[in-house]
């Protein structure tokens, strides 16, 4: 008996990718907005900001993800004195199925943010250009890249995007995947996560989280490098340092009230700890985004629908 084959369809196919953003944004920030010929999509991963294109005014929250459809004018801005963290994905596809996103504002759900943070961490391994640009004009790869690297940005895009429809045209799907994800995440680690983010503005010790949440130092310690790949203790200090740059890009405290809030013994060990951990002293991270706010707002520019060499990305 001979086989047969079945020929696979492709509903949705990114052909090219033209940015891969990851912005940590001032409270201040405001984007005057572009237009180009292919796809994009702003998601917003922490804070609140305005989106103002063709078809209006648009205030998203975290979670939520906004479509732009090729040569639609759309500009982003932060809001509610909000330091918005974005995440903006711009690419190629002319599969018939996109009509779906056109004017879409959705919220992803944990699985579809896993599948957004997986595409944001191979750009990061693949691309030789820096995520927080944006008036880069062309991505470049890097010549030492993993095998597999452009295919899999390519692909975790394309499952985000069949996920998203899926999950918002079949009624049963919206009911059943939300279940599913809770099945997967730990009771235990997210209740020791939102201890951690309770006591964010504190100093912890391994023996004070196990006593509080009633688990021993190795189940600990074993749960955390599983979920993150690193220790518990490790985990907290990178999310003390998240908040310290929230609370930079907010701008409302000085460098000394910040490690005085988030309960550091001195604004030096404050700054070596920021240091050791972003690379960047307190200092340098500040004019970092000030530098990128200020740099939006001395390029006012509608860019031309054709996403010609003189036009960037939001």
């Amino acid at each position: 008996m001979a086989y047969e084959r079945i020929a696979l369809n492709t509903d949705i196919e990114v052909s090219a990718l033209y940015t891969v953003h990851y912005f940590e944004y001032r409270s201040d920030f405001d984007f005057p907005g572009e237009r180009h010929d292919f796809w994009e999509f702003q998601y917003l991963d922490k804070g609140n900001a305005e989106v103002r294109t063709d078809n209006g005014s648009h205030l998203l929250s975290s979670g939520q993800v906004i479509f732009h459809k090729p040569n639609e004018f759309h500009t982003l801005s932060a809001a509610k004195k909000s330091a918005p963290i974005v995440i903006v994905v711009s690419f190629e596809c002319h599969s018939a199925a996109m009509n779906f996103f056109d004017s879409r504002i959705l919220t992803l759900s944990d699985s579809e943010r896993d599948l957004l943070g997986q595409l944001v961490a191979e750009a990061r391994h693949c691309l030789a250009s820096p995520l927080d640009d944006p008036y880069l004009q062309k991505m470049q790869t890097r010549p030492d890249s993993m095998f597999g690297s452009q295919q899999l940005m390519s692909m975790y895009l394309e499952q985000l995007l069949i996920s998203l429809i899926r999950r918002n045209t079949i009624p049963q799907l919206s009911v059943i995947l939300p279940q599913m994800n809770a099945k997967n995440v730990s009771g235990t680690y997210s209740k020791i996560l939102y201890y951690l983010e309770e006591h964010v503005r504190e100093t912890l010790t391994i023996t004070q989280i196990c006593h509080d949440n009633l688990i021993g130092r190795s189940q600990l310690q074993a749960l955390f490098r599983e979920q993150n790949g690193c220790g518990v203790i490790q985990f907290f200090l990178q999310m003390k340092v998240e908040y310290a740059k929230q609370l930079i890009r907010e701008n409302q405290m000085n460098f000394t009230q910040i490690s005085e809030f988030l309960g550091y013994s001195s604004v030096h060990y404050f700054s070596r700890q920021f240091k050791t951990i972003t690379k960047m002293t307190p200092s340098e991270y500040s004019f970092s985004v000030q530098a990128r706010s200020e740099r939006s707002r001395e390029n006012p520019q509608t860019l031309s629908a054709s996403g010609s060499p003189d036009s960037g990305n939001t």
